[in-house]
């Protein structure tokens, strides 16, 4: 039996993939069983790595990873030996990927009402990309480009419900499967009370891990007392909260004070979302770092990490 001797940090670097999509195959669709080390640890062979590139290819080709997963290694080669010419493609990275197509073939699937064929298109994406860059590049334009055409009037409100709850599923299955350090400084992630759109949330809560925070996404809409009390079991040193609607909710004030009071002294509250400058004034009261986009976050989180 060949020898495993991979960590999956040097896996995620050599085939392109991302550790979430790695273990998702695995643990779904059986596509690979690494050794595991007493400890848990996954280690991977010289053959596992060509089985996770040859696979990388096949589905960045569109084919189905429920599809082919099953399929012996020897198969999988003669599959994508037919996909390029000349044989079988190297394994210096994931294909270089259209950010314009992918978002034109998920609008599509959005105005059918065709939540698969949108899972897909998403998971697909997710293969030429780490983590971040999926965010980045797919979802946050996608949901953007929803969000206009929903506010024109080319797209409905069952269109724009559809989207959400197809991206909140991936999102949710690849928080899931993101390994965390225990020994990593900790974020938990919510909405406060009023606060019912969950995917800014859930967007941070990867976002951080892959950053190199042990995040805990807590659900949405949930009381200003129990935010403070997971992040006191779970030894918290920062709150993220995401703000989108309503923007003008007079209860949302109180509920941030008495948020701050009960949090232990020197945890940080971070807030984001399209909602937050209205509510700059508490915001400013209670010492919230208020981060407007994605690339200030990671810039928040690294700072807070390296203090």
């Amino acid at each position: 039996m060949e020898a495993a001797k991979y960590p999956m940090r040097l896996v995620t670097r050599r085939t392109g993939l991302t550790s979430h999509l790695i273990r998702a195959w695995e643990r779904r669709h059986g596509a690979i069983s690494p050794h595991r080390t007493p400890t848990n640890r996954r280690l991977y062979s010289d053959e596992d790595v060509e089985r996770l590139e040859l696979l990388r290819d096949a589905t960045a080709a569109g084919h189905s990873i429920g599809q082919i997963a099953e399929l012996e290694t020897v198969e999988l080669r003669r599959l994508v030996a037919e996909l390029r010419p000349g044989g079988r493609p190297s394994a210096e990275g994931a294909p270089a990927l259209d950010a314009g197509a992918v978002q034109r073939e998920a609008l599509a699937a959005v105005t059918a009402f065709d939540p698969q064929r949108l899972e897909n298109v998403l998971s697909r994406a997710a293969v030429s990309l780490s983590q971040n860059a999926w965010i980045e590049a797919v979802v946050v334009p996608l949901l953007h480009e929803i969000g206009d055409r929903w506010a024109d009037g080319s797209l409905s409100v069952a269109n724009e419900h559809l989207a959400s709850a197809v991206v909140r599923t991936v999102l949710g299955n690849m928080n899931e499967t993101i390994g965390r350090e225990e020994a990593a400084p900790r974020l938990v992630v919510t909405t406060p009370p009023g606060q019912l759109h969950e995917l800014g949330a859930l967007l941070v809560t990867v976002w951080a891990a892959s950053e190199g925070w042990n995040s805990t996404y807590l659900g949405p809409n949930l009381p200003t007392a129990d935010i403070a009390a997971a992040a006191r079991i779970r030894r918290a040193q920062a709150v993220g909260l995401s703000l989108v609607y309503p923007e003008q909710d007079p209860d949302l004030a109180g509920e941030l004070r008495n948020l701050r009071r009960r949090l232990q002294k020197g945890v940080m509250i971070l807030v984001g979302g399209r909602a937050a400058h209205h509510y700059r004034d508490v915001l400013e009261e209670i010492e919230a770092t208020v981060v407007h986009d994605l690339q200030d976050l990671r810039e928040t989180l690294r700072r807070r990490r390296s203090n």
